[in-house]
């Protein structure tokens, strides 16, 4: 597997065969300490190929491990990690990497940048969603009081390694939750990337050479945004198509007895925001319908989500970021490829968008 340079603004991603690469980068740059935050997946499946590929490196890693899971994305788990970086005397010349997930990419990254007034970072994502999403691009975050990502800064890492191959220790529904945001990247912004993915089949049967090459696609789109809006002010906000409905379904299944993947979420939301870009912004009905096809071809649709308040979902999305003025804001689609942001929606409309999904596998059975 080659190595493939994405540059990004200040700083750099490398996707395939990543290790030669990051230790010269260390050995450039040293630092006082390097703390490995992770999970205990990424400590039993992924830190011993990570230590394994470094060892001939004259550097001690600290590892600081933590229960994995969207439930420990809070303050509490941050001051764990505070008080790690504590008792290990981490000094503002320290770095963390973040091998990790999308939880720990948010939660690390934050924690970093706030211990001592900021400490560099770096990520080497460790599940597909955390590859093409979590670590590239600067949000960096955790959940309050049931709200997704609701306290939170911008604020880059060092660089970012990505290494496909930790792919193979995922099951199967991480693997599907980072495809629902690389079909995403595509509806937004490049619509012949989305029908390449559907071409390439089921995430099982992609390769790790053709994973790498479609991660570094995913890349690409996102950065390309992010660059034009670090901030989130106007363009970046169509990264989001998906998300107001998707976040409420994620936040409101946190309280039953099973709690979706954040890119089944998506999914889920995606179906429900394509079914408002119908409403709102002019995408054509057969256009939504075959997407909506093949998105509840490859996702499962999880009967739960029937026990949940149409209303309690409503709730949710009333405190997403994006709102203004007590306003729904929505990204939705004008066409495949091509996102549209800041679209106002009401209730009522919602709430239709929301029974459309909901009846779906009804009209279908």
């Amino acid at each position: 597997m080659s190595l493939e340079k994405i540059e990004a603004r200040n700083y750099e991603i490398k996707v395939g065969e990543i290790f030669r690469d990051l230790k010269t980068y260390l050995q450039s740059f040293p630092y006082s300490r390097y703390i490995v935050f992770m999970d205990e997946n990424t400590k039993r499946n992924c830190f011993p190929v990570f230590h394994s590929e470094m060892k001939d490196m004259d550097i001690e890693f600290d590892p600081v491990v933590i229960q994995s899971g969207e439930n420990n994305k809070n303050l509490k788990t941050c001051e764990h990690l505070w008080g790690e970086l504590t008792a290990l005397k981490a000094d503002r010349k320290s770095l963390v990497i973040n091998l990790s997930g999308g939880v720990l990419a948010d939660m690390g990254g934050f924690v970093a940048a706030t211990y001592k007034r900021g400490l560099d970072f770096m990520n080497l994502p460790t599940t597909l969603l955390s590859m093409v999403d979590a670590s590239v691009g600067g949000k960096l975050g955790i959940d309050f009081e049931g709200f997704k990502n609701h306290i939170g800064l911008f604020q880059n890492p060092q660089r970012v390694y990505i290494y496909p191959t930790f792919l193979e220790t995922l099951p199967y529904r991480e693997l599907l939750s980072g495809f629902a945001e690389m079909l995403k990247h595509g509806l937004i912004a490049d619509y012949e990337y989305f029908l390449r993915m559907k071409d390439a089949g089921q995430p099982e049967e992609i390769g790790e050479e053709q994973w790498k090459d479609l991660i570094s696609s995913s890349v690409e789109i996102k950065k390309r945004i992010v660059e034009t809006d670090p901030l989130e002010r106007s363009v970046r906000k169509i990264l989001n198509f998906g998300h107001t409905a998707g976040h409420a379904i994620e936040s409101w299944s946190f309280t039953s007895d099973f709690s979706l993947r954040h890119g089944e979420a998506i999914a889920m939301g995606m179906i429900v925001e394509l079914h408002l870009s119908v409403m709102k912004t002019g995408l054509e009905a057969s256009r939504a319908e075959q997407i909506t096809d093949y998105l509840m071809e490859i996702f499962p649709y999880y009967s739960l989500l029937r026990e949940a308040d149409p209303h309690k979902l409503i709730s949710y999305m009333q405190q997403d970021k994006k709102n203004r003025n007590r306003t729904m804001l929505f990204t939705l689609l004008e066409k495949p490829g091509k996102a549209l942001y800041d679209i106002e929606v009401e209730e009522k409309e919602v709430l239709e968008a929301i029974n459309y999904y909901l009846n779906l596998r009804k009209t279908n059975d």
